[in-house]
């Protein structure tokens, strides 16, 4: 079953259908997008329900519903999870515990999540307790941190190398790095030592460089850049971020926005996992930029079984390949004349990407061929972009 597309990409096509010159069919403009008519046709319809024009029911009326439909489903699960709870503690014969209830109502189809909630538990102590107890390795770990808090507590002036010579004597063998970490984590230092202040946690982490200038792939959906650019418009700055497959140079996602936060390459990336199939594994490349290395960004990364890579600090050349494509974009769009509205520019873009970059403008790296026409070719049908 093929994907669906974007909402973001379903308003752009509906917008040049609408904004199309004299003579320009809707035909033409599907054809020019790479979806089928009457596709284009139903998108349009449902637009103007959306809006009011025509009767029927508006997109946001159909998520209500979708939305109410959940909420009654989610509702019915926190009364069983009541309901089974209270019984389940009435029986005075039965161990006043909580996880084992937990677990007969998951065998049920009660989420562990819903459960959880409603019981006031947390989940990681249960699956904790549903997988073991109590680790081997954890219990070897109390038996370490004791007998090296004995060595600490009898001479508190010795370091971690005395404090595991002790603990070996007594039959807790260790290695010194291990009593090392184990003293660091609990603070049991020399008193003859230096002070240690608490070590402050950085930032989010970041990402390392999986690609170094090898801008190569021998499939698709193997690895892929991103990056953003803007332009100024009368009403103000206009932001993109585009996503490219490196294999065809084709860009399989891209979001406009009047802002340039977070949210905007979340939704690129969201576009591009949209219209693509088999994503787990590939590679995503990036500048440093804020919004690549935000949490909300890393978090979509993992969902989608995407790896981060990210280049060096002030090197240009690093994401080349993601550069050259706005070069294109600034030289045949952006910089040919003068923006007067942010729709005037975002129905330009999006434009040149689907009907001329995507689909007229012939790469002499992809054999004089298109990107669609690259895909098409050099893949199978189930590999084919959706």
């Amino acid at each position: 079953m093929p994907k669906p597309y974007p909402e973001e990409f379903r308003e752009d096509v509906v917008r040049v259908a609408r904004n199309r010159a004299p003579g320009v069919t809707v035909e033409q403009v599907a054809a020019d997008f790479g979806v089928h008519a009457m596709t284009l046709w139903k998108w349009m319809r449902r637009a103007d329900g959306d809006a009011g024009t025509k009767p029927g029911t508006t997109g946001q009326e159909s998520t209500e519903l979708r939305e109410a439909r959940r909420r009654i489903k989610l509702l019915e699960q926190e009364n069983e999870v009541l309901r089974r709870a209270a019984a389940y503690l009435s029986q005075a014969y039965l161990p006043k515990r909580i996880y084992p209830l937990v677990r007969e109502l998951a065998v049920d189809g009660v989420p562990v999540t819903v459960a959880c909630r409603v019981l006031k538990l947390a989940r990681q102590p249960y699956y904790r307790w549903l997988d073991k107890p109590v680790t081997d390795a954890a219990v070897e770990e109390a038996y370490r941190s004791n007998a090296l808090f004995d060595a600490h507590r009898e001479d508190p002036e010795f370091g971690y190398r005395f404090l595991a010579d002790e603990a070996r004597v007594t039959g807790a063998g260790m290695a010194d790095r291990t009593a090392w970490r184990i003293c660091r984590d609990n603070r049991w230092w020399s008193v003859f030592g230096k002070k240690r202040g608490r070590v402050k946690k950085s930032g989010p982490l970041v990402h390392d460089d999986l690609v170094r200038r090898d801008f190569t792939a021998d499939g698709p959906n193997r690895l892929w850049l991103t990056d953003i650019t803007e332009h100024p418009t009368a009403e103000g700055k206009l932001y993109l971020c585009a996503i490219k497959d490196v294999f065809s140079k084709r860009i399989v996602g891209y979001s406009i926005d009047e802002r340039m936060k977070s949210r905007l390459a979340v939704a690129a990336l969201d576009n591009a996992v949209a219209r693509r199939d088999s994503v787990a594994g590939c590679v995503l490349h990036s500048d440093r930029g804020s919004q690549f290395r935000s949490r909300k960004f890393v978090r979509a990364l993992g969902h989608h079984q995407i790896v981060g890579s990210i280049g060096r600090v002030g090197a240009a050349g690093d994401n080349a390949a993601m550069e050259s494509f706005f070069s294109l974009l600034q030289k045949n769009v952006l910089d040919r004349r003068t923006w007067a509205t942010r729709q005037e520019l975002r129905i330009a873009i999006v434009t040149w990407i689907e009907k001329t970059y995507h689909r007229r403008r012939r790469q002499a790296a992809l054999g004089r061929l298109t990107p669609v026409e690259f895909e098409t070719v050099m893949t199978t049908p189930a590999l084919q972009a959706a």
